[in-house]
């Protein structure tokens, strides 16, 4: 094939894909057509919180969390907390680990699942986020934060036997 039957070819299949596209874009929406698209000038906000009727304040509550959210896992065994030489470290999920936050780390548990520790011994209980894997001590099923343990009465002891609920 010679060059300029080449460049005929090729001008002839621009032209044809061409006519083709303008054909389309030309096209106008019938008024039902147009009806199925919302006017981006007054977008809808119903979905941010401020917008909602629902009180999201009342879902954080921890009596709220256990009532409305679904109980998978639940287990007994060792709790133990983190030491002060952890503090300002990163976490396996990135975040760095505060020993003032209720925080707390699981070998298998998903990050950001809560999870309330109950202490066997004293009946306290006490909700935290996994942010962290963990323990690697044989025979602990969760390692808390200082603060958590606190809350607890497992800072005194170093180690309690617990009942943890994760919630979804």
């Amino acid at each position: 094939m010679t060059q300029s039957k080449r460049f005929s070819s090729l001008y002839s299949l621009f032209a044809f894909v061409a006519i083709l596209f303008s054909s389309f874009s030309c096209s106008s929406l019938s008024a039902a057509e147009s009806s199925d698209f919302p006017d981006p000038a007054t977008p809808n906000m119903s979905w941010f919180p401020e917008n909602s009727s629902i009180n999201h304040a009342a879902a954080t509550r921890p009596d709220a969390l256990m009532e409305t959210k679904n109980r998978f896992h639940v287990a007994e065994g060792k709790a133990s907390y983190y030491g002060k030489e952890f503090n300002g470290r990163k976490t396996a999920s990135g975040e760095y680990f505060n020993l003032f936050h209720f925080t707390a780390a699981h070998r298998s548990l998903a990050f950001g699942t809560n999870v309330k520790v109950t202490n066997l011994d004293n009946g306290k209980n006490v909700i935290v986020r996994i942010n962290d894997r963990g323990p690697f001590r044989k025979g602990r099923i969760i390692d808390v934060s200082q603060a958590a343990a606190r809350k607890i009465g497992l800072y005194g002891t170093g180690t309690a036997n617990v009942r943890i609920e994760a919630y979804n």
